[in-house]
């Protein structure tokens, strides 16, 4: 489990494990040997996929148990990669990473931690990629200022009015910005890893227009706006998945009904809860909910 001091961190990394791996045991067969006895000889090992697992902290699932800090990076065992590479047998380099942004795919985020990118190799079979809410810290404002902005107007949209410059939304244009990188970064994974099946791995849907409650505290005009910005964001994935011919997994679709304010959340609240969740982040049914649609993806 992170300790108390990790769960610190991580809340200030927020605008933003046991180390997973999977592999195979070599097995054994036999065969004639040529005395006509039989003897036991080593067989081929079985071939399993290499997979690569790119992003920030919705693929990381930080607090998810069982957690490590990782040198900061927060990533569960029991992250979305990790299920999905124990249900496939396949060999797994996670490098997801929580506070991570599209620019941490080509340098290092923190001492000790490569850039994302250089995980990938030409035999690499399978990478699955979820990144660009903090780019801009479009997450960090959604979830940090504009709660923070309730107060001024309750009943209005205050955090909407404040992303207003000059008559363009902020964090719509950011998104813009983001998407071109994202697709660039998307190339040069198939640059790197020719043969691998790429997928673009959307975000869930946080927040709903018509669910309030005290988890998500916003004023009330604002839900709908937010809703707008968590939709495009994951659009903005899967134009990229489609400009730069990847695969595109539709996690909106399957989280309907399961936001903050749901009656069955799967994404937690505005408090960090040490032993399920880090605060506006997937909770291990959600985790276990994506794997299901990679690993429907692959085969």
């Amino acid at each position: 489990m992170a300790s108390r001091r990790g769960a610190a961190l991580l809340t200030c990394l927020l605008s933003g494990l046991l180390l997973t791996g999977c592999s195979t045991s070599t097995a054994e067969g036999t065969q004639p040997s040529g005395s006509g006895d039989t003897a036991l000889v080593p067989s081929a090992p079985p071939t399993s996929l290499r997979y690569v697992a790119l992003g920030d902290s919705y693929v990381a699932a930080p607090l998810v148990p069982v957690t490590d800090v990782a040198n900061g990076c927060f990533r569960s065992s029991s992250n979305y990669p990790s299920v999905v590479a124990k249900k496939l047998g396949a060999k797994l380099e996670d490098r997801s990473c929580a506070g991570a942004s599209t620019k941490d795919f080509e340098q290092s985020q923190y001492p000790g931690i490569p850039p994302q990118l250089t995980a990938l190799k030409p035999s690499t079979d399978v990478v699955t990629v979820g990144i660009g809410g903090n780019d801009e810290k479009v997450f960090g404002r959604l979830v940090g200022r504009c709660p923070a902005l309730r107060a001024s107007d309750p009943g209005g949209a205050p955090c909407q009015a404040a992303m207003d410059v000059s008559g363009k939304d902020s964090l719509l244009g950011a998104l813009d910005r983001t998407g071109v990188v994202v697709t660039r970064l998307l190339r040069d994974v198939h640059q790197r890893s020719p043969k691998a099946q790429v997928l673009v791995v959307g975000y869930p849907q946080i927040v709903s227009a018509t669910n309030a409650c005290p988890e998500l505290p916003l004023a009330r005009g604002d839900y709908a706006y937010a809703e707008r910005i968590n939709l495009a964001l994951t659009e903005m994935l899967r134009k990229a998945a489609r400009a730069s011919k990847s695969q595109y997994v539709d996690v909106w679709t399957a989280s309907k009904g399961h936001d903050i304010c749901s009656d069955d959340p799967w994404i937690n609240g505005s408090v960090d809860n040490e032993r399920q969740a880090a605060r506006y982040h997937p909770f291990a049914k959600e985790q276990a909910a994506v794997a299901d649609l990679v690993v429907r993806a692959i085969r």
